[in-house]
């Protein structure tokens, strides 16, 4: 799958914007704060409903206007597919594929696979438990459109349960009706969770041995009492009188997580800064492999400041795995100087395009 046209409007500091892309390489050169990873944000949010930085879209709005229009050409299996998106504060938007409106965003997620590389990955190792499940939903609901449906399902029966906790309800059978819904959904979501991250570490740890050389074990394991094929009602039950007491629900999915060790020591705990970029990499670049093996679909790789903290080792690795880029398909490089780009383009034989970006202007470079 490839992007080959992205047009912006008011996209954050993005006033307007119209470029061609190469089907290879692509590169964004500036310093902070001109708009490199504003334009590879637009093309996530095409991509996944949501900003990657996790804001509310009143503040993609660029500061002064008040909407915001994109549109996107791709070749997707060798047809050409337009996604537009009209977003205005305060009203519902829309997002269109080949001029058809979608009923729900829901059934956009996992069409136009993508996989971003930036440095709040920082918060998959060092961050909150939710960082991790935002990520594990994120990435099994682009390769499996019923694990998205059963995360629903599930949300939206936690937020009754938890509401008639707050209210302090006492009808038994009420509960029991809302349970059914909940653990049911658990279940095949738990399941799925297991499922990917299992296959899903095979595949991390060659990626991070590639960056990192041999020597450094990694591991991840899923963390849920549900891991095992549980069932979430005696967990429920048993739980029952401190969720009334705290007015929420205590167990289930929501509260997973995943353990994340090097040299068998937590990540968040033990590793330099160094090991963390590297095991976000690594956990990157694992994930679109899967996604590749998913969808049948090369996912856009969006690598932005990915030199950043790496030593110069780890780096050239780097290098040598993006120059050998039909693996990866079609790449989004920002950097705030040209050495590692210019690198990367010596290495690679295929078509490339550079851009200098100021103020959020995009201005081609030449080949």
């Amino acid at each position: 799958m490839v992007l080959k046209e992205l047009t912006l409007t008011n996209f954050k500091n993005i006033a307007q914007a119209s470029l061609e892309f190469s089907p290879k390489v692509n590169c964004l050169v500036g310093n902070n704060g001109m708009g490199k990873s504003n334009l590879l944000d637009a093309i996530h949010y095409l991509s996944l409903c949501r900003s990657f930085t996790g804001v509310t879209d009143r503040l993609l709005v660029r500061r002064g206007e008040d909407f915001v229009m994109a549109r996107a050409l791709y070749d997707r299996k060798g047809v050409d597919e337009e996604i537009t998106l009209g977003m205005t504060p305060g009203r519902r938007k829309s997002l269109k594929r080949g001029g058809k409106e979608y009923r729900r965003l829901a059934e956009h997620i996992g069409l136009f696979p993508l996989v971003m590389v930036s440095p709040a990955d920082a918060d998959l190792v060092r961050g909150a438990g939710e960082e991790r499940r935002r990520w594990m939903d994120m990435v099994i609901s682009q390769a499996e459109p019923l694990y998205l449906d059963a995360l629903m399902r599930y949300g939206n029966a936690l937020e009754q349960r938890n509401r008639m906790l707050r209210d302090h309800i006492v009808d038994h059978t009420l509960y029991e009706v809302v349970e059914m819904t909940l653990c049911a959904a658990a279940s095949h979501i738990a399941a799925r969770r297991a499922m990917w991250l299992e296959r899903l570490t095979g595949i991390f740890r060659r990626h991070y041995t590639a960056v990192a050389g041999d020597g450094e074990e990694v591991a991840l394991a899923y963390d849920s009492p549900l891991a095992q094929g549980g069932d979430l009602q005696p967990l429920l039950d048993s739980a029952r009188r401190h969720d009334e007491m705290v007015g929420h629900t205590s167990v289930g999915p929501h509260r997973d997580d995943i353990a994340m060790t090097l040299a068998g020591m937590p990540v968040r705990r033990t590793a330099s800064q160094g090991q963390c970029k590297t095991f976000t990499v690594a956990l990157r670049l694992a994930q679109h492999e899967f996604l590749h093996e998913a969808t049948g679909l090369r996912p856009m790789l969006l690598l932005d400041d990915v030199f950043d903290k790496l030593d110069a080792t780890r780096v050239e690795r780097i290098m040598e795995m993006v120059a050998a880029n039909e693996r990866f398909g079609q790449i989004f490089l920002t950097d705030t100087n040209r050495t590692h780009l210019d690198d990367i383009i010596s290495r690679t034989a295929g078509d490339h395009r550079m851009w200098t970006v100021t103020d959020g202007t995009f201005t081609p470079m030449a080949r």
